[in-house]
């Protein structure tokens, strides 16, 4: 039989190690003379050793040993308390240990036993046999303390062996060692070498998964004390082998048999012919033997075991540093992990290559650092197989990269600059606090999809990804603050620009630019630098837009240049933490006096250069429910925006394409090929890479630059998305090559689905909904391919929750309610009924002018600070899109002009007939907030909305404005939403509340 392995899972995710060794030795009981536990404690500690041992592993709980000096106390304490194992010294009066062992196997007959022999002399002749009854181990106690933590760690390595293999296929270790001398001599030896290897791997674990995945995958240690035992032991693990250490005289047959031992490695040689193999003797003559089998030989006579056994650890296992060679042995270079291995390969002369490769020592490094899966990959592909070195080269640093990449896969990494590697990277961090909401939410996402793979399975067309990122935590954020005295400048109010002067005079701490210098070495794409504050991203009051994102371009050729954009750019996104509308907003959201605390998201830019600009093809926010379905779709088909270019366009309410993922060829809002002329993106965001001034443009668009489409029909990615408007047809066609004014349509990838990106995005929607366990938002960006057979690139951005309808009530809207309502809405956003609201804010009739929607804001915010300090919620009423960026399709308020409000009313009429407000930053924190949203069509809604206040019983209150008015009502409104038909009226008297409890 054969028991070379055939398949193993090579990307055993490093999550799965928490469910590594479940069987632990938590509770021991000593049973000896008080003298021997005395003994045994005195020299180094028997409990410290055990402390310090886990300590060395990063292990929280060694086991409690309890220590008993009469037999019925022993027997006691195992009838009346759970033990996990159990020590025994004899030379106690009225201690049998060939009888005790039988008692404590009768009562406990799951619980090892180890019996421990305080010398190897005097030693009663019943007590050396190979086989005790009642007795599983039998060691000579030497005063050695590294026995007991190897003895604790042998027991659960035999309970676990079965499971850890078959989960993870973890490696074994099998000595055979029949003698209790020299196996109380080599067992701490062989877990000191595995203690030293685990510990180098955790070092270069940079989270806690990958530490924990290093020591949930240290080789298994399997003891063997007869032929038999042994070769049972290899007919189960054969397969997961790293070595067999073997003595040569073993008992075989009840007999001993001086052979034994040779006929063990010979026939695992046989069965595995890579394996290494070591054979001990006291006897020199058996070198030979070992050689013709072939083994390494160990003399057990020399005075230096210790080092004879590390030697054949480093050398035949491959524990330690890759040393690489000549094939005359001498050193050439030496590599400590995986990133110094595939670096210094691509450099090594062809002849240290192909000596490594001829002997598997590439394989047998990675196995013993437990990467079985890529040291079987490289092993099964011989020399022979490649025409060059090159090629064989090529291919280790295929596997070694790809090794490395899957390692790295989901997880959030602590950034190490001797170990970060800007191709591979996929998420880190610095410092140990918080990454921040929008950080966490990203990470959520990108785990997700490490464990949901065949989310990029069904669409090879495109890829999906998430940017590279690399978070600075919330205690930088905390240090700088404290470091720099800035606290005081959010209770001095200042006004935004002094703010901003305050955190760029404040030095960031040496030890943080020191690692942006580091990451900027090899990062030389355009940058976002994006918020990720404790805050954001909370499903009922999420933040969204409320914080600063910045986009470098990181091309300079002066590094000090970069670095100075890029601190300047962090700093500039702390700064927006302290600006009074934040604050405000803080403020209004929170029930505890706290400050948000700030993270900092450091991404790959997704976008392609395109001329002096940089953008992504398209980019907008998808939606797993969609609060205005339109045509046959509802509410759980979601809704995706999308623009030419980068996110601003989509958050900040601009011009943006609406579709149904699900239905994505349905468009009934562009109806007409008039629609389409009047109502898609007809300009877009981008950054500028080449000739933007050194200080660059931070105070102006974040540093972007609004282009006009006109101003870039060359370019390729509005040759893909764009169509023509034909004239004489009053038609529009999928083309960008016909001639004729140009139309975003994104034809390409929603009608013809070329690549379908819809269908990616339900996909996303559904994994994001399923895992966050809510309805989700995620912000995306697509990059076109580079080349002709390359796939498509989906960036995911941003994930988060969003608020959906409650359903812990049911709200009842009579034919009575809508007849005799002021307001009537068939979309509109919210559930339940309010009854507080008795001021109404408005735009005055026939006053609305589109030049001049900044003074309408303005207004609007002096009247909302006079409500505010009375404590008056209001309903907000006008025209367009309130909070849109754009001021010419609505009211361009922030937060702060509008925090006291308590139900907004969007107006479609013949003043502005844009489409509802959806998908920007204003628009989800309002919604978030469950306040009410609701959209009157007074041109084509089907159910007769309305809106009107004439009449009302109240006064109006003059604040001396020219286009905002402020009625005060003797009687609260009574606004009833039904969120489950999106339904609102609006009533004037309490005696109409009609809610039905479910």
């Amino acid at each position: 039989m054969s028991n070379t392995p055939k398949e193993f899972n090579t990307q055993v995710k490093p999550e799965l190690f928490r469910e590594l060794a479940p069987q632990k030795i938590r509770e021991i009981l000593l049973i000896s003379s008080s003298y021997n536990i005395y003994n045994m404690e005195e020299d180094g500690s028997l409990t410290s050793k055990m402390v310090n041992e886990y300590k060395g592993l990063n292990l929280a709980c060694p086991p409690r040993i309890t220590g008993v000096s009469s037999v019925e106390q022993a027997l006691l304490l195992l009838k009346e308390n759970h033990f996990d194992l159990v020590f025994m010294v004899p030379h106690l009066d009225g201690m049998a240990p060939l009888s005790l062992g039988r008692q404590i196997k009768e009562s406990c007959p799951d619980i090892p036993v180890i019996l421990l022999l305080p010398g190897a002399r005097g030693i009663l002749p019943e007590l050396k046999q190979h086989k005790i009854e009642g007795i599983d181990w039998t060691f000579t106690w030497s005063g050695n303390t590294d026995l007991l933590p190897a003895m604790v760690k042998l027991t659960e390595d035999r309970l676990n062996a079965r499971h850890d293999t078959g989960l993870a296929n973890v490696r074994v270790i099998l000595l055979v060692e029949d003698s209790p001398e020299y196996a109380a001599c080599l067992l701490p030896m062989i877990y000191r070498e595995i203690l030293a290897q685990t510990q180098s791997l955790i070092k270069t674990g940079c989270n806690d998964s990958l530490k924990l995945a290093a020591m949930g995958k240290r080789p298994k240690v399997l003891l063997a004390t007869t032929y038999e035992q042994a070769m049972t032991l290899y007919d189960q693990y054969g397969s997961h082998l790293l070595c067999v250490i073997s003595d040569t005289q073993l008992p075989r047959a009840e007999k001993e048999d001086a052979g034994a031992g040779i006929s063990i490695l010979s026939k695992i040689r046989r069965g595995i012919p890579e394996i290494p193999l070591l054979l001990m003797s006291t006897e020199t003559k058996n070198k030979e033997k070992a050689r013709q089998i072939p083994a390494v030989f160990l003399d057990k006579n020399v005075s230096d075991l210790n080092q004879e056994l590390r030697h054949f650890f480093r050398n035949h296992l491959g524990f330690g540093d890759f040393v690489f060679r000549t094939p005359e042995g001498r050193q050439i270079d030496r590599a400590s992990n995986l990133k110094e291995f595939e670096k210094k390969l691509t450099a090594i002369p062809d002849e240290s290559v192909l000596f490594h490769a001829v002997r598997n020592h590439f394989s047998t490094w990675l196995m013993a650092r437990c990467e079985i899966g890529a040291g079987l990959e490289i092993r099964a592909v011989k020399v022979s197989d490649f025409n060059t070195i090159d090629g064989l080269r090529c291919h280790i640093l295929r596997q070694i990269r790809d090794l490395r990449t899957r390692n790295y896969k989901g997880l959030t990494l602590q950034f190490d600059s001797d170990l970060f590697d800007a191709e591979i990277m996929g998420f880190a961090k610095i410092g140990q606090g918080s990454i921040g909401g929008k950080a966490r939410g990203l990470a959520f996402m990108a785990d997700l999809l490490n464990r949901h793979p065949e989310a990029q399975d069904r669409c090879p067309e495109i890829k999906i990804q998430i940017p590279k990122t690399l978070v600075l935590c919330t205690d930088i954020f905390d240090g700088f603050v404290a470091d720099n005295q800035l606290k005081a400048v959010a209770q001095k109010g200042l006004p935004v620009e002094a703010v901003v002067q305050k955190f760029i005079d404040a030095p960031l701490p040496d030890h943080l630019t020191q690692k942006l210098e580091t990451f900027l070495d090899q990062v030389r794409v355009p940058l976002a630098v994006r918020s990720s504050s404790q805050l954001e991203d909370d499903p009922f009051a999420p933040y969204a837009g409320l914080y600063k994102t910045y986009k470098i371009p990181n091309n300079n050729d002066d590094p000090a240049v970069r670095l100075d954009h890029l601190v300047t750019a962090v700093k500039l996104v702390y700064a927006s933490t302290y600006y009074k509308h934040a604050r405000t907003f803080c403020k209004n959201t929170s029930a505890l006096p706290l400050d948000d605390t700030m993270a900092v998201m450091i991404q790959e830019l997704a976008g392609s250069p395109y001329g002096d600009y940089f953008y992504p093809g398209l980019s907008g926010t998808a939606q797993s429910s969609n609060f205005y379905p339109f045509s046959h779709m509802t509410a759980e088909d979601g809704v995706v925006h999308m623009a030419l270019g980068l996110g601003k366009t989509v958050s900040e309410g601009g011009k943006s394409f609406r579709f149904c993922p699900r239905y994505p060829r349905i468009t009934p809002q562009l109806s007409t090929a008039k629609d389409f002329l009047t109502h898609t993106q007809d300009s877009f965001y981008a950054l500028k890479i080449k000739g933007y001034p050194e200080g660059l443009h931070f105070s102006t668009l974040s540093n972007l630059e609004h282009r006009q489409l006109a101003d870039a029909l060359e370019e390729p990615a509005v040759k893909a998305f764009a169509s023509t408007y034909v004239a004489g047809e009053n038609r529009i066609r999928d083309s960008w090559y016909s001639p004729g004014p140009k139309v975003l349509t994104f034809a390409r990838v929603l009608k013809y689905e070329d690549p379908p990106l819809a269908g990616v995005i339900n996909d996303l929607l559904s994994l994001g909904k399923e895992g966050m366990g809510a309805a989700v938002e995620i912000e995306f960006a697509v990059n076109l391919p580079d080349q002709k057979d390359s796939p498509w690139e989906f960036f995911i951005l941003q994930v988060r929750p969003m608020t959906s309808p409650g359903d812990q009530s049911r709200v009842a809207i009579s034919r009575d309610d809508q007849e005799h309502a002021l307001c009537v809405s068939d979309m509109a956003l919210g559930h339940g009924t309010v009854d507080t609201i008795q001021d109404i804010i408005y735009v005055r009739p026939g006053r609305f002018k589109r030049d001049k929607t900044r003074i309408m804001a303005r207004e609007i915010s002096r009247i909302n600070g006079h409500l505010i300090r009375e404590n008056k919620p209001f309903l907000l009423a006008g025209p367009g899109r309130w909070g849109s960026s754009d001021h010419w399709l609505g009211i361009p308020v922030n937060w702060p002009d509008i925090s006291g409000v308590g139900a907004i009313v969007e107006i479609r009429n013949t003043a502005i007939h844009a489409d509802p407000s959806r998908g920007s930053h204003f628009y989800h924190n309002i919604t978030s907030m469950g306040i009410p949203y609701i959209t009157v069509d007074e041109i084509c809604s089907p159910g007769g909305d309305r809106f009107s206040f004439q009449g009302l019983a109240g006064v109006e209150v003059d604040h001396g404005t020219e286009f905002i008015g402020h009625l005060r009502l003797n009687f609260p409104l009574v606004i009833k939403i039904d969120g489950k038909h999106s339904r609102c009226v609006i009533l004037e008297t309490q005696t109409d509340i009609n809610t039905i409890a479910a």
